[in-house]
Parts: structure tokens; C-alpha cells; sequence
């Protein structure tokens, strides 16, 4: 294949070349030329398109000289930059859509700051969204790798300070309240029921901190690592899952001396009629007592197994249940000792089944162990033949035995008979059967159903949704800082990225992930040429078009800058 040119006189005189692309051909043994495309009469050729289609043939053969040409064809137009825009750009509408730009601005006041502080904390909150880091890779991200609008580029100190403003003089309670009310306007929340639980986030460190007051402490801690010290937050979501507040406290700090705070500070917000789910770990008498001041009212789990005379009398209690749904059937029970609170029992024939089957397979390893020990037993005590042989023996069954008996899921179906040795407690297992897939509520609202009872309480899981996301997807920990106002504002930055991508989630039916994902691919890309500078975005997709659209935010324009040279 080869170019080839053509000529023919004029009647004028005047000679007239064509350009040609052609090939020979064999044809009954004689070669001829055949004409693939005629490019036309060579003073009137397009020499940008060859040049195209030699660029194009040499990034195919990888030779060297195709950037070149490429240059060369685009009248010296190449891309110098190229950033992710489009999950960011969804975050930042979102930000505005819900005033939190508005509330933060309000709270700062009229100080003015070298830097723009409210885009250095929306920088922050969309990294922790988008590309979890340290303050350190967030502030080079949102410079290098991301499309912050607003904001060309900032640093680690410029991250800190923001942090240090938004937590000073109580701001972050300012923050909470000022963004709660937009949210609740705008998304059309119902807050009448709220949901309130805690949980644990652990430091990578030996020791706790020093003082009479230390933050970071050791405690019972619900990720199963007591061996570090750790901090307490508490979060109450509203039952569509969004956050509407979070909470920070000193590690170790008991569910029972939390719940008074939270009362307090829902309270200043004058919601009016407020019904604050908790779980059992919450619903001690003083504490349900607490809820109950001033109007307020309460659901709350209540312990079974050691839930003291209220609990068992509940369960005494006969009576028909109520089918609610194909897993749940609800029975209420009224207590004369217990005036002016009401006790619905729930049930879930499917959890009956689970809890028989783990009981049962418990029951059988428990069984297959003892017999182990027993057989090891006799077989010793016939072939130690002296004293210190037996001793060693009797040592090694007794090791067995305490192995048993501090297994963590096992040793509750056990009890030590008279003659010291282990049994199975049959009387123990008895009782667990009468309490398969059952659990206890109380409330103190005489005008909820039973049924509206049990499923409020059900929807308590999307305060545990909300600790589960903050850990994977936004990655709360490691956490990176030290002082407790920077683990503050960690925690509220965190609270403010959930609290985004909740509102995401709930407009569009999709999860975060999928969100995120499909928008990371519209990017923002620079071109530079002789003419100028201009940026622009990649044409959006029908899918990711309908993301913008169901959260009601603008796209991204076309064109984002130009600048002629």
C-alpha cells in the first residue's frame, strides 16, 4: 500500500496533480495498481488529515515521532491535566443544596482568614467520601488529584486549622443544629422518632493518654479490643438513616451516663414530640425515667435473660400474638408494677430456628468434649503407674476442662456438678428454649400500636448501619491525630461525609460505592495549544446523567474555563 500521485492536462495547458492511496494487485499474472481512496488534486489537500492518519498509524506501531505528529496535526493542542470532577461535583451540590456552607459561615462569622476555610472543610469531607487518607494525603489530594471547586490547593496546616475552627467554642453543637434543621426542611424528615446508639473506635497505641481526664482510655470496647485505648461516639439517625447528630466521649464512658446528655442536647433543639429508640444497654430505670421528663417518650430493648422481675413477669404473662409481618408476631403485655409503661414481646419464628440450631450444635461439641476429657481420664488413671504420673495426668484433664469453661460461647451451657466435675446445665438449657427468637420492648407512648412498637424498634439497625459504614466505607480509623479537639473534628468530619452520602443514597435507590464509582469516571481535562488554554468535561453518561438529576444537582458544564493565549 502505498501514496501515489496522477496528472492530467487542462485545456489551457495547465498540468493538474491527484494524490492517491493505492495497492497492487496480481490479476491473471500481470500486476496492476488498484485505487483504495482518492484524497483529490494535491493543491487543494488536506494535509492535517494525513498527518492525523500518520499519527494514528504510529501510535498503532508504538514508533517514535507519533506525539509529535499528533501535535503537529492538532495545531499543537495537547492534554496537560486530567482530575476526577464528578463525585465531587454531586458532594459539593449537595453541600450547598443542604446549607451547610451557609451554617458554617454563620458559625465562623466575620473573621477573615488567608484561606478559604469553609472549602479547606468540604475539601476534607469529600476526600474522607471519596478517597479516605490522613490530613496530610487529603490536603495533596484535594490539590493534585481532585477537583475542588474553589480551592486551587492547600495544605496540612491550613487542614488543621479548619479542624481547630470548627470544633472551638462548642461550634461543632452549632454545626450539628444549624445542619440538622436544613436537612429536616429540605429532605421533608420525619423526626419524631430517632435513633440512638454507640459504639468504639480504637487507637493504634499502647498506652492511654495521662491526666486526671484522659480522652483516650481503656474500656469495654464493642470491637473486641480492650487490650487499646479507645473513645466512645454515640449517633442518632432518623428511621429513613440519616444522621442527624453525633456525639464524642472519653473511652470507657458507660452507655448509662450517656443517654441524660443526649436528652439534654435533643431537647435544646425544641423538636417537640420526640420517641428516642435505644437498645439494652440503654434502658436501666433511671435512664428510661430520663426520657420520659418533659413529655419525651421511649422505646427501648429490654434484657431477657437478666432483665430482672419486669422482665420475667412480662414473659409469665399469657396471651395471643398479633402476625405483623411473615417474621415478626408481637404480643403486648400490660404489668400493674410497672403503671404507665407498656411491654410488647416480639417474636420471629425464623430466629426461633436459628437460636434451636445453634443451641443444639453448642450442646453437641460440649457433649463430644466432656466425653474426650472422660475417655482421656480413664485411660490415664490405667497407665500412670505412679504418683507424679497421675499428677501430671489429672493436670492436663483439668487444663482441658478450663478451656471448656472459658470458651466464650460454650460456658454458658455449663456448671460444675458436686463431685467438681463439669456438666452440662440441662436446667440452663431449658430455659433458653422458652426465650428462642423472642425479645422484649417497653415503651412509654400510649398512643403507639404494638406493631408500630416492634417495627420502630427494628429500625433501630440504622444507627448500626451508619457505625458499619463509618468504619469501611469512610474509614474512620486509623485515626491519625492525638489531641481530643482534632479527634473531635475527625469524628464530626466523618459525621458530615455519612451524612452525605446518606442523602445520595436515599435520592437515587443506589449505594455509595455505586455512586461514587460512576461518577469518579467523569473527569475534568485540560487542553494547552497555541491558541490557549481551555477546560472541559468528559460528556456524561445516561447513567451518570440520572445520578445529577434524582439528587437534583446541576451537572458539571462543558466547558469549565477558557483562556486564549
Amino acid at each position: 500500500m502505498y501514496l501515489r500521485t496522477t496528472q492530467r492536462k487542462n485545456k489551457n495547458g495547465t498540468t493538474v496533480r491527484y494524490v492517491q492511496l493505492a495497492h497492487n494487485r496480481r490479476v491473471d499474472g500481470t500486476t496492476q495498481a488498484e485505487v483504495l481512496h482518492n484524497f483529490g488534486r494535491e493543491d487543494r489537500l488536506d494535509t492535517d488529515g494525513l498527518r492525523r492518519l500518520v499519527a494514528s498509524i504510529n501510535r498503532y506501531l508504538g514508533e517514535d515521532g507519533a506525539d509529535a505528529a499528533a501535535s503537529a496535526a492538532g495545531g499543537g493542542l495537547e492534554v496537560t491535566g486530567s482530575r476526577p470532577l464528578g463525585a465531587v461535583w454531586l458532594l459539593e451540590g449537595l453541600w450547598r443544596h443542604l446549607e451547610i456552607d451557609s451554617a458554617l459561615a454563620r458559625i465562623l462569622g466575620a473573621r477573615r482568614f488567608r484561606t478559604d476555610v469553609e472549602r479547606v472543610l468540604f475539601a476534607l469531607v469529600a476526600n474522607r467520601a471519596i478517597a479516605p487518607a490522613s490530613k496530610l494525603s487529603a490536603a495533596e489530594w484535594a490539590g493534585r488529584d481532585a477537583v475542588i471547586p474553589g480551592l486551587q490547593a492547600m495544605d496540612e496546616d491550613q487542614a488543621y486549622r479548619a479542624m481547630d475552627l470548627l470544633v472551638e467554642a462548642d461550634a461543632q453543637a452549632e454545626v450539628q443544629e444549624a445542619v440538622f434543621f436544613a436537612v429536616a426542611n429540605l429532605l421533608n424528615l420525619e423526626v419524631d422518632l430517632l435513633f440512638f446508639d454507640t459504639t468504639n473506635t480504637y487507637f493504634e497505641r499502647d498506652e492511654p493518654d495521662a491526666g486526671e481526664t484522659p480522652f483516650r482510655t481503656y474500656g469495654k470496647s464493642k470491637d473486641h479490643r480492650d487490650d487499646l485505648p479507645q473513645i466512645t461516639i454515640g449517633l442518632a439517625v432518623t428511621k429513613e438513616g440519616v444522621p442527624v447528630r453525633c456525639w464524642v466521649w472519653p473511652g470507657g464512658t458507660s452507655d448509662q451516663a450517656i443517654l441524660p446528655q443526649v436528652k439534654d442536647d435533643m431537647r435544646d433543639w425544641k423538636l417537640g414530640r420526640v420517641i428516642t429508640v435505644v437498645d439494652r444497654g440503654f434502658s436501666c430505670a433511671d435512664n428510661l425515667a430520663y426520657l420520659t421528663r418533659a413529655g419525651g417518650h421511649h422505646i427501648a430493648g429490654m434484657r431477657m435473660r437478666d432483665g430482672g422481675d419486669l422482665a420475667e413477669a412480662a414473659l409469665a404473662r399469657q396471651g395471643r400474638y398479633q402476625q405483623v409481618r411473615d417474621n415478626l408476631r408481637v404480643k403486648e403485655v400490660k404489668l400493674d408494677q410497672a403503671p404507665g409503661r407498656r411491654f410488647v414481646i416480639c417474636h420471629n419464628p425464623a430466629q426461633e430456628e436459628r437460636d434451636r440450631h445453634h443451641r443444639e450444635e453448642a450442646i453437641k461439641r460440649i457433649e463430644a468434649e466432656l466425653e474426650r476429657i472422660r475417655a482421656q481420664r480413664e485411660r490415664d488413671a490405667k497407665r500412670a503407674t505412679t504418683p507424679k504420673a497421675r499428677e501430671r495426668a489429672e493436670a492436663a484433664h483439668v487444663r482441658a476442662e478450663c478451656a471448656l469453661i472459658e470458651h466464650p460461647t460454650l460456658k454458658r451451657w455449663l456448671r460444675t456438678s458436686k463431685n467438681g466435675r463439669l456438666a452440662i446445665d440441662r436446667a440452663k438449657v431449658k430455659a433458653e428454649e422458652r426465650l428462642d427468637g423472642k425479645y422484649l420492648l417497653t415503651s412509654s407512648d400510649p398512643h403507639l400500636s404494638a406493631e408500630e412498637i416492634a417495627v420502630g424498634y427494628k429500625a433501630l439497625l440504622e444507627a448500626e448501619r451508619g457505625f458499619r459504614d463509618l468504619k469501611t466505607v469512610l474509614e474512620l480509623r486509623p485515626v491519625f491525630h492525638r489531641l481530643e479537639h482534632r479527634i473531635r473534628a475527625h469524628v464530626l468530619l466523618c459525621w458530615l461525609a455519612l451524612l452525605l452520602i446518606r442523602v445520595a443514597e436515599r435520592r437515587t435507590g443506589q449505594t455509595w460505592n455505586r455512586i461514587s464509582t460512576q461518577l469518579g469516571r467523569v473527569h475534568e481535562v485540560t487542553l494547552t495549544g497555541d491558541a490557549g488554554q481551555i477546560t472541559q468535561t468528559t460528556p456524561l453518561t445516561p447513567e451518570q446523567a440520572a445520578l445529577y438529576r434524582d439528587c437534583g444537582i446541576k451537572p458539571p458544564p462543558r466547558i469549565t474555563a477558557a483562556d486564549p493565549s
